[in-house]
């Protein structure tokens, strides 16, 4: 926690550097951390909050602009937190990401790849098919705001639209927060999830009390007019329900139900090919794999990668990269819905797709099973935990060598799981990341502890506009 400064004085500076959040380094003195200052450019600043190693600061002035600035084309940035870097152009904000992987690598596993990967671009606007977006009742404002969080404070933007949400979600702010203010739980409805699939768009809200049947019938006129499925959530995540039942009931009956999974025990293989797999309900909310015949469904709340066009082109470099051979054994560790399961299984012999969450393996086996594929398996792990230290404790997807492995984990990466991955000796491994911190210290393990080598690694572009660092590496024993 810092100190904040009260009547600081003015001060001007050059920027050396930009930090993982996106702030510009004025160094000189006590280090600065100036919020809209790109590196190279000579600022005029403020400082508002002091810490140890360095001082949080306000732009006042660029005196001179770095040739990469660019005019930030959302009119809420700089106070909506969703992005952080609409004033630095595109090519600019990927080149900074690939430079913080280099660092991470070089700084914390201490080792750099054979090969620099070009970076996977894509659509820098509306590209965004989730998120999680904050509602609140403002009664000085008389109205719901409906937004992302403000970035320098806890509270939610008030905006209009938003410019990296997929279409037609990235319209719909205003008729929200229209929709919400005259709501009786207007008070009682702080988040509403954003799913945009290629079949339709759902959004989820979260309802801490139910709404009045005049609620309800205000949320379906609210669907059919905006041409959405509208679901709502009183508790957990099982308690997510559509909309379209509840017309006609009491308010009262919003008790926890799932939407199209209900979850059940789960045998530790569900395989693809054994008929269990139940056939798709009509309306639910897919996404397309076009270079690989593949359709995958989801529930609204599901985890799937957040950029379409870039999620296409990772998978279809992840294969290249992996490179299996016909025939061959995959384990996919993360897999989640199967997004890169069911593709690796298009090229591989066998595909064994282990994950935690037993709604996502079984709709990854519903996903198999709806396309076709008999040659995936899937099994539900805590990878957050070692599985075993040796092939007689080992469950029974880590007990048998694999000349491939893909991991694709969150923020954490996949520490707990690189004993096994390298007991199980694979001739290649496939990381994706989504924090360089990670993957850098994962990278260090696998090189210097277990002797892989890492031989390329690169960023990708998933998310335009922040500075959030997604990559892939690729190791050889």
């Amino acid at each position: 926690m810092g100190n904040r400064v009260l009547n600081a004085a003015e001060e001007e500076g050059v920027v050396a550097a930009i930090t993982h959040e996106g702030e510009g380094i004025v160094r000189g003195g006590k280090t600065a951390f100036v919020v809209g200052a790109l590196p190279g450019e000579r600022v005029r600043f403020q400082r508002t909050k002091r810490h140890k190693q360095h001082d949080d600061a306000r732009l006042l002035e660029v005196l001179a602009p770095a040739a990469d600035r660019v005019q930030p084309r959302c009119a809420h940035f700089g106070v909506c937190g969703g992005c952080a870097l609409q004033h630095l152009a595109p090519e600019s904000q990927l080149a900074a990401k690939q430079l913080e992987l280099r660092d991470n690598l070089e700084r914390v596993a201490q080792v750099l790849p054979d090969e620099w990967l070009e970076p996977l671009r894509g659509p820098v606007w509306n590209y965004r098919r989730r998120a999680r977006l904050g509602a609140k009742y403002v009664a000085k404002k008389g109205r719901v705001v409906v937004g992302f969080r403000e970035r320098s404070a806890p509270y939610v933007a008030a905006l209009d639209r938003c410019e990296v949400l997929a279409s037609p979600a990235d319209a719909l702010i205003a008729p929200l927060s229209e929709l919400l203010t005259g709501l009786s739980v207007r008070e009682r409805l702080p988040q509403i999830e954003v799913a945009v699939a290629d079949n339709a768009v759902a959004l989820v809200l979260r309802v801490l009390t139910p709404p009045s049947p005049e609620d309800l019938a205000k949320l379906r006129a609210f669907e059919k007019s905006h041409n959405v499925r509208l679901y709502l959530q009183s508790a957990g995540i099982d308690s997510v329900r559509r909309l379209a039942p509840l017309i006609g009931e009491e308010a009262s009956t919003l008790v926890a139900s799932p939407v199209e999974v209900r979850p059940g025990d789960l045998p530790p293989n569900l395989n693809a090919s054994s008929g269990t797999a139940q056939p798709p309900a009509e309306s639910a909310l897919s996404y397309r794999l076009p270079a690989f015949d593949l359709t995958f469904e989801f529930a609204p709340t599901d985890f799937i990668q957040i950029n379409a066009p870039i999620n296409e082109a990772l998978v279809s470099r992840a294969i290249e990269l992996l490179a299996p051979e016909p025939g061959s054994t995959v384990l996919d560790l993360f897999c989640g819905l199967g997004n890169f399961t069911l593709p690796l299984a298009r090229r591989a012999g066998r595909v064994i797709g282990v994950e935690g969450d037993r709604d996502l393996v079984k709709r990854a086996a519903a996903n198999a099973a709806r396309n076709g594929i008999a040659t995936a398996e899937f099994h539900v792990a805590d990878l957050s935990q070692p599985p075993g230290d040796t092939p007689a404790t080992a469950p029974p997807w880590a007990k048998s060598s694999v000349p491939y492995v893909l991991l694709d984990p969150p923020r954490a990466g996949a520490r707990e799981m690189l004993p096994t991955v390298a007991r199980l000796s694979p001739k290649r491994v496939l990381y994706i990341s989504c924090h360089p911190g990670s993957l850098a210290r994962d990278t260090g393990m696998l090189v210097h502890q277990y002797g892989f080598r890492l031989r390329a690694a690169g960023a990708l572009d998933m998310f335009p506009h922040t500075t959030h660092v997604e990559s892939l590496a690729v190791f050889e024993s």
